[in-house]
């Protein structure tokens, strides 16, 4: 083999290491955004699940905790989400083991984004008058519900 051959090869062989290592890469990016907001999700559960208990007489009613979880998810609403939903990170694209997010989230784009508008109005305005008293807490949960349904509707996989 002569040296001119053996250059060659040793070339062709870095390129598909830097190919599999950005491969690589690019897929633990996408992980490491399926993650975050699948997080995100479970502190959204979190706090909707303490605000939602007492809504409905679950857990009693305590003023402090209530703005306290109100305040906290109408924080995480305002959070910039962009980095968590990178094109390509669907089920469709990643399987039903990894996200339940469907493919047309990006195909309507702008329809999402209005929803997220949604959701941080009303978790604005739940936080506003969540420590108020029980009736404000109970009247303020319905435009949060519904922000989330309009999303886990239109762009989730249907459970079961």
């Amino acid at each position: 083999m002569t040296g001119k051959t053996t250059g060659k090869i040793v070339k062709l062989g870095l390129a598909a290491l830097v190919a599999l290592s950005a491969g690589a890469a690019a897929a633990q990016d996408m992980d490491r955004a399926v993650k975050a907001r699948k997080s995100l999700m479970t502190l959204y559960a979190h706090y909707l699940g303490t605000l939602g208990g007492m809504a409905k007489g679950e857990i009693a009613y305590d003023s402090a905790k209530a703005a306290s979880a109100a305040a906290s998810l109408a924080a995480m609403s305002t959070a910039d989400q962009s980095a968590m939903w990178p094109q390509g990170s669907d089920n469709a694209t990643l399987g039903m083991d990894k996200t339940e997010a469907l493919p047309v989230i990006w195909t309507t784009y702008p329809a999402i984004a209005e929803k997220g508008k949604a959701l941080a109005e009303a978790a604005a305005n739940l936080s506003a008058v969540a420590g108020n008293d029980l009736a404000a807490l109970q009247g303020a949960m319905g435009p949060v519900g519904a922000s989330c349904g309009g999303c886990h509707k239109e762009f989730r996989q249907p459970k079961g």
